[in-house]
């Protein structure tokens, strides 16, 4: 494990490529296709995942797979903490839609369990898919909601004072996984 300035590099740039190959290759066998199904990334870095993982796909099975974006900011259980004006991103449901489909939640990190649920009521107000799917790229345990994931690309422990940072070139300029020290407060 490299060290910089705390910072922690769990997993590199190669290493989730291949994670990533293999949560797509996983998803297609469980839904049996890609028939029916729909990709949503949660804002912000499950939104890249989600596109990487749309990319794998295709070159597993030469066929698109609609995709969209959730911002769960509005779905929060603590948006009265986040202050009285938050920033909020766009939710993008593709043509498709999402009724009788099989939707595949594509997320980061899974913690707590909070924003995947958030994400749940978030894409019950937009329809009824005929079945949900949690795909995330690192477990880190610590659940106060009985929310698991389906497609797992690994699972860390995480040492009390820190938090699990995916990093995406999009928006970070690298891909990694980092254990980082927890924000205080």
């Amino acid at each position: 494990m490299e060290t910089t300035n705390e910072t922690k590099l769990l997993i590199a740039g190669p290493e989730i490529e291949e994670m990533i190959e293999t949560i797509s290759r996983e998803l297609v066998e469980l839904n049996e296709g890609v028939e029916s199904l729909v990709l949503l990334g949660i804002h912000r870095r499950g939104i890249n995942i989600s596109e990487r993982i749309a990319k794998e796909i295709y070159e597993l099975t030469k066929q698109e797979v609609p995709r969209g974006t959730l911002d769960i900011t509005l779905y929060r259980d603590d948006l009265m903490a986040i202050g009285p004006r938050p920033i909020v991103g766009e939710t993008r449901l593709p043509r498709t839609g999402i009724d009788g489909r099989t939707v595949a939640i594509i997320d980061d990190v899974v913690y707590t369990g909070r924003t995947v649920r958030a994400a749940l009521d978030e894409i019950t107000d937009f329809g009824r898919p005929d079945r949900i799917y949690l795909c995330t790229l690192v477990d880190r345990g610590g659940r106060e909601l009985p929310i698991q994931p389906d497609i797992t690309g690994r699972v860390v422990e995480v040492p009390p004072g820190y938090s699990v940072e995916v990093r995406v070139p999009e928006i970070d300029g690298r891909l990694a996984v980092e254990l980082v020290p927890a924000p205080e407060g």
